[in-house]
């Protein structure tokens, strides 16, 4: 009986969760092992990778970062300026280095940046966030790292939350780019009451946290990396890749009693609490009229399909080019990396020419 409430109640959590990826509280038990805490059986040492990802990340990027509105944003970049350009924009609560075993595959024709979202990765907090801001924070980028350079506009490629922000400046500035190529990307707030409950919540806060404090810190990075999980929650497709990723989530933080530093995780923990969403809303079935060519690139198990299968209204344009990655969930590029650099390499062959 105690195993159909647990099973109950995670199903309910998932359902609500769907609506977007923001981090939840968890307790264990709550989710499968293989969900919940995919790094802990490896007890803080990295789980083996095979040679084609040693040898793309490898290629290290140059690391800097750029100023927008007033913030330092952290940006990762490959290849030579004067090629043609591509900005890769990641996840909620994600940072520029998810791209940084992708984006290799990409430095022989193109110019090529990965940027961290203020409030995300290194880059700076703000008291507030906006997908304007966002949009202006990426040309920011795309200018200064000479994605421009080429003399042509950059194309776009976003992944989940970070497709929401390529959407949003493909749609209100589409002389901004030259396409937009949106990785699982889905959109819809969560229900009333769950935004209610948020609110509520982080009024409670006592101590907001500033750039050098964020959540809870951990102890050892061994305990750090047992708690990581994807959002929404799935398997971590290929742990090696979930590892590289975890690692460079984290920073050093004071213990909270004084015992010295640990290990806290890098993105603004009330960023969600902080943004403004009305840009998020479906404007309709139908979508809006955008001149900026769009393509989708989805997993066959993602939770984004699922609730366009539903029926639910989509803000996408109709005929929008639409390619589907087997077996993979919404995390593709952990899911499978090789197969999105190949979806990704014949889009720019191909489209939108």
């Amino acid at each position: 009986m105690a195993d159909d409430r647990v099973s109950v109640e995670a199903k309910a959590r998932a359902e609500r969760e769907t609506y977007d990826d923001r981090p939840i509280h968890a307790e264990p038990g709550e989710l499968p092992p293989e969900v919940q805490a995919p790094l802990a059986p490896f007890n803080g040492a990295e789980p083996p990778a095979p040679q084609w990802f040693k040898d793309a990340i490898a290629r290290e990027p140059e690391r800097r970062f750029v100023e927008s509105l007033g913030s330092q944003l952290e940006v990762l970049t490959w290849g030579e300026v004067g090629k043609p350009g591509l900005l890769f924009v990641h996840g909620n609560s994600a940072h520029a280095d998810w791209w940084s075993f992708i984006a290799p595959f990409f430095m022989e024709d193109y110019r090529v940046a990965s940027m961290s979202l203020a409030g995300m990765g290194a880059s700076d907090w703000r008291e507030r966030y906006s997908f304007a801001d966002f949009a202006d924070d990426a040309e920011n980028v795309a200018r200064a790292t000479g994605l421009y350079d080429g003399g042509q506009k950059p194309i776009y490629i976003g992944h989940s939350f970070g497709g929401g922000q390529v959407f949003h400046a493909a749609v209100k500035f589409p002389e901004r780019m030259q396409a937009a190529i949106l990785v699982d990307t889905g959109f819809g707030g969560p229900p009333p009451e769950e935004i209610a409950r948020r609110q509520k919540e982080a009024q409670r806060v006592a101590n907001i946290p500033t750039p050098d404090r964020g959540g809870r810190v951990y102890p050892t990075i061994e305990a750090a990396l047992a708690r990581f999980r994807l959002m929404p929650p799935q398997p971590a497709g290929n742990l090696f890749i979930a590892d590289y990723i975890a690692r460079r989530s984290l920073k050093r933080a004071p213990m909270p009693d004084g015992s010295g530093e640990g290990w806290t995780w890098r993105f603004d923990p009330h960023m969600w609490a902080k943004l403004d969403r009305s840009a998020m809303s479906p404007p309709g079935a139908e979508g809006p009229k955008t001149a900026t060519p769009m393509a989708h690139i989805h997993g066959d198990m993602s939770r984004v399909m699922e609730r366009k299968r539903s029926g639910q209204p989509s803000p996408f344009p109709p005929g929008m080019v639409e390619v589907e990655i087997p077996n993979s969930h919404h995390h593709i590029m952990i899911d499978q990396p090789l197969a999105l650099v190949a979806a990704i390499r014949a889009l720019l062959a191909a489209w939108p020419h």
